[in-house]
């Protein structure tokens, strides 16, 4: 872990942000990650929603699935469920994930890789390991992060970006300790692959031991940092965070963090990090399984919409691959 490495010799630099009147952005809490059963019984931790974070507007889950070492048949998806209103994003580390949709679209996602899913108005698909997974197990390593929608764009039409591992624009910290990811949105002047209907920053930064990840951030942008192995400090008071754990930061124009001398085993490369970031919509948000809209009639609507086959239908090839859970919903 990871997939996507460089040298960070040979790459562009942030920019330094120290300077007198930086406003560095303070930690505002600390959420330790909870752990769930989704889909056929895979676990995830979960920072968000949950009784200490409710939402990051305009973030609305973050479930990060593995590291784990699947044996030949454990491997387990999501089989087929609905979505409205929003945007799953899914990036897999390490692995792989298939994905098929009631529209066509589908295809695995990969060491590296990111699969962008606007739902909008609705879409049916699923999310399962692959034949050769399930038969023989292996490495299995991704985060999958929902980013709501605003009301006016709700019901906009499906729609899919494939963004692969080679497609991440690569950024080296002024010193040169750290490697970072960026998937989408812009950091100092230099944009991501993902393009995106809510403003938002999402990065995955390897900070080698003992090293210093510093740079700007958007002031009107809220800011997170999860942990995805290792361990180190946030913010200027260096508060300490491990794996499983999210920083919730507060105002200002840049971020520090800081990778703890020694790293655990499962962690040789570095300190592994998520920092995504966005302008809150500061909307009402109604939510309920997998239709998040703004008002619980349009709750009720999107049930009634996919109940009536309105979110599209399961294609005849895959009818087979149905279960209970799909029943459920």
């Amino acid at each position: 872990m990871p997939a996507i490495t460089a040298d960070t010799l040979t790459l562009p630099r942030l920019p330094d942000p120290s300077v007198p009147d930086t406003r560095w952005r303070g930690v505002g809490r600390i959420v330790t990650a909870q752990r769930f059963l989704e889909g056929e019984g895979f676990q995830v931790r979960r920072p968000f929603p949950g009784a200490e974070l409710a939402l990051a507007d305009p973030f609305l889950l973050l479930d990060h699935m593995g590291a784990v070492e699947y044996g030949p048949g454990e491997a387990k998806g999501a089989p087929w469920h609905p979505h409205r209103g929003f945007e799953t994003v899914t990036y897999m580390i390490d692995g792989t994930f298939e994905h098929t949709d009631s529209i066509g679209g589908g295809g695995l996602i990969t060491d590296g890789a990111t699969q962008w899913m606007t739902a909008g108005a609705g879409i049916l698909h699923n999310e399962m390991p692959p034949q050769d997974m399930v038969a023989n197990g292996g490495l299995f390593h991704g985060v999958q992060l929902w980013v709501n929608l605003p009301r006016a764009k709700k019901m906009t039409t499906p729609r899919y970006q494939d963004i692969e591992a080679r497609d991440a624009t690569l950024l080296s910290s002024d010193d040169g300790g750290a490697l970072v990811r960026v998937i989408a949105g812009s950091l100092a002047g230099h944009d991501g692959p993902g393009v995106t209907h809510t403003p938002i920053t999402y990065l995955h930064a390897t900070v080698s031991p003992g090293a210093r990840l510093a740079m700007p951030w958007p002031a009107d942008y809220n800011a997170l940092v999860y942990v995805l192995s290792g361990r180190g400090t946030v913010g200027p008071d260096r508060r300490p965070i491990e794996e499983g754990q999210l920083a919730v930061f507060t105002h200002g124009d840049a971020l520090t963090m800081q990778a703890a001398d020694t790293q655990p085993a499962n962690s040789p490369t570095g300190w592994e990090i998520l920092v995504p970031g966005g302008l809150p919509i500061n909307e009402p948000v109604a939510r309920y399984g997998p239709f998040v809209m703004n008002t619980r009639e349009e709750i009720i609507t999107a049930f009634e919409d996919f109940q009536a086959g309105r979110l599209g239908q399961i294609p005849a090839e895959h009818l087979a691959h149905r279960t209970a859970a799909d029943e459920s919903i």
